[in-house]
């Protein structure tokens, strides 16, 4: 997770746009180095203590709905690293395939047990594998697909300089973001050009107020949401 040289960062991030972020990151290493600490220790102990429940979910995709238990997709991480997510699937398999890559209210191919498991956000679960092995954090900005990365504007790959989070202030902000894209006629277009642009305003926020102890918060903030 550490900080690349300057020089070393792709060409599309080199820009005065980034720059600003970057320096502020560059002062703040150290916390860089505890928050990856943190994130091995923290999901080993939770895939630890959740593995039994795991269990149980797995069980019930499977006799849900035909499919592979998990969902795996390309995402972008830290530097625009390509990356496949550990998911639980919770929509009918080969999903893709028949619409967007973003869901909205109502959305039909949704299962009976993926209703349930995206309400309360546990088909995240998962992607504690991917925080483990270091694709992702537990604080940072939600990862997209490609295709969308690639409507980033200069100062939004600015949030490429952190790893992908598992949650976000952002997240909290727009855990209804399905019920925004409802009745859309091209839900590509209106992510892309109308929620994308304001999710962003809070994620670069959120890489200038980088600090072990906001993600710590952060991830109070998330739990007591989730329940809530």
């Amino acid at each position: 997770m550490q900080l690349k040289k300057w020089s070393e960062l792709p060409s599309y991030m080199k820009t005065k746009e980034v720059k600003k972020y970057y320096d502020i990151i560059k002062k703040r290493q150290c916390s860089m180095l505890f928050k990856r600490i943190f994130d091995v220790i923290a999901s080993m102990i939770m895939l630890l203590i959740i593995s039994p429940f795991m269990v149980v979910l797995m069980i019930m995709i499977k006799l849900d709905s035909k499919g592979p238990v998990f969902f795996r997709q390309e995402r972008v991480t830290q530097y625009g690293r390509i990356f496949r997510i550990f998911k639980f699937r919770s929509m009918v398999n080969n999903a893709e395939k028949f619409g967007v890559q973003v869901t909205a209210v109502g959305d039909a191919r949704i299962t009976r047990v993926g209703a349930m498991l995206r309400k309360k956000r546990i088909d995240e679960l998962p992607q504690l594998i991917n925080i483990l092995i270091g694709d992702m954090t537990f604080v940072g900005t939600r990862p997209e697909v490609k295709k969308y990365v690639d409507c980033y504007t200069n100062e939004m790959y600015a949030t490429l300089l952190l790893p992908a989070g598992l949650t976000s202030r952002t997240s909290i902000e727009y855990k209804d973001e399905d019920k925004l894209l409802e009745g859309a006629d091209d839900i590509n277009k209106v992510y892309i050009e109308k929620v994308l642009p304001e999710k962003m305003k809070f994620n670069l926020i959120n890489v200038k107020q980088f600090s072990l102890l906001s993600d710590i918060m952060t991830m109070l903030a998330t739990f007591f949401a989730v329940l809530k």
